[in-house]
């Protein structure tokens, strides 16, 4: 806990008077005045951020998170277990949905085994920091000792922070890979928002209407079974989370504590980010979500965080697609802040249109 402490006490508000700075440039380009819309608020957020006005994006990361889920054997998922480890492969492979999206904006992808259930091949490149094999079922007790959940918190983190700070990479983002976890997710938010669980459960991978049903009462049982306190981030991650979801949450904490923006993707990597915001506050200044996922639950994520997603492409793979799709507009807004030029550079009339 005392790592965690200190992380936690290194995280702050991102700089309101560089915000206000990049706000009077972008009112003053030669423009008519907010046309450009969002990329004008991820413009004077990403300032806000960088405690600069001009900043680079060439080098991008993007960490899928890996890990599986006791849950899954309750059959809540139209995939079985195994699809973890042969997903995971696919990733090495570099024939993926992510590898794909990643390579077309010129971003590196890390896979990171946080907690596949399966021995994974040691000379596979990927990061092998496996926190358990798989979490425990929550409809028996806790999906992980709240050691674990620190231990992933503070996995995402040390990956994020050396990623900005040591090797030099100036946009990072997140997704997940591991079958059966919007099940974990919808748990989490059901906690934090208080709403039943029916009006958050989506269909995942696809499942037909009876594994829905199965699906809600699994994650029924496990939040009576193991009442986790909506006022401690740490008991819900522990009770009905996931190793991967650990990681996702650690990643925001890192990002903010180095001071560089963090792209989340959907359903699973927002769960993450929510917990990281109940632990950290001002970690939401530096968290912007790539898009709006189709799963039912991002909805009311996404009403919490009080964040506009970036995109809405009616997606919901996972795996960091949607972050790496995003990086092409946070990108755009960097452009937009610092290339178009302000009517006095321009020597035009700003007639105040």
């Amino acid at each position: 806990m005392h790592k965690l402490e200190q992380l936690l006490a290194r995280i702050e508000p991102t700089d309101r008077n560089w915000e206000a700075k990049a706000w009077e440039r972008l009112r003053s380009q030669i423009r008519p005045r907010g046309s450009l819309g969002e990329l004008e608020t991820i413009a004077a957020r990403l300032a806000g951020i960088e405690r600069r006005l001009s900043f680079d994006f060439g080098k991008k990361l993007i960490f899928t998170m890996a890990g599986d889920h006791g849950v899954a054997h309750e059959g809540v998922s139209a995939y079985p277990q195994e699809v973890t480890p042969q997903m995971v492969y696919s990733f090495v492979q570099g024939w993926a949905s992510i590898n794909v999206l990643a390579r077309y904006v010129g971003a590196e992808v890390r896979v990171v085994d946080c907690g596949v259930a399966s021995d994974l091949p040691a000379d596979w490149p990927i990061l092998h920091r496996k926190i358990g094999k798989g979490t425990s079922s929550f409809t028996e007790g806790p999906a992980m000792s709240r050691e674990d959940a620190v231990s992933g918190l503070l996995l995402g983190a040390e990956l994020i922070e050396k990623a900005y700070v040591v090797e030099g990479y100036q946009l990072v983002g997140t997704g997940d890979m591991g079958i059966a976890n919007s099940t974990p997710s919808t748990a989490i938010v059901a906690v934090l928002s208080g709403k039943p669980v029916a009006q958050l459960a989506g269909r995942g991978t696809g499942i037909d209407d009876a594994t829905l049903e199965r699906k809600i009462a699994v994650i029924e049982k496990g939040l009576a079974v193991n009442q986790p306190d909506p006022n401690d981030p740490l008991d819900i991650l522990s009770k009905v989370g996931g190793f991967e979801i650990a990681a996702l949450a650690g990643a925001l904490l890192g990002a903010a504590a180095a001071k560089s923006p963090l792209i989340c993707d959907g359903f699973i990597a927002t769960a993450g980010a929510m917990i990281a915001c109940h632990l950290a506050p001002a970690a939401k200044d530096y968290l912007f979500l790539s898009h709006r996922s189709q799963e039912i639950g991002h909805a009311t994520m996404v009403e919490l965080l009080g964040l506009e997603p970036i995109l809405d492409l009616k997606m919901r793979l996972g795996e960091g697609t949607g972050s790496v799709l995003a990086m092409t507009i946070v990108e755009a807004a960097a452009k937009v802040l610092m290339e178009i030029k302000t009517f006095e550079e321009a020597g035009v009339t700003d007639t105040g249109h």
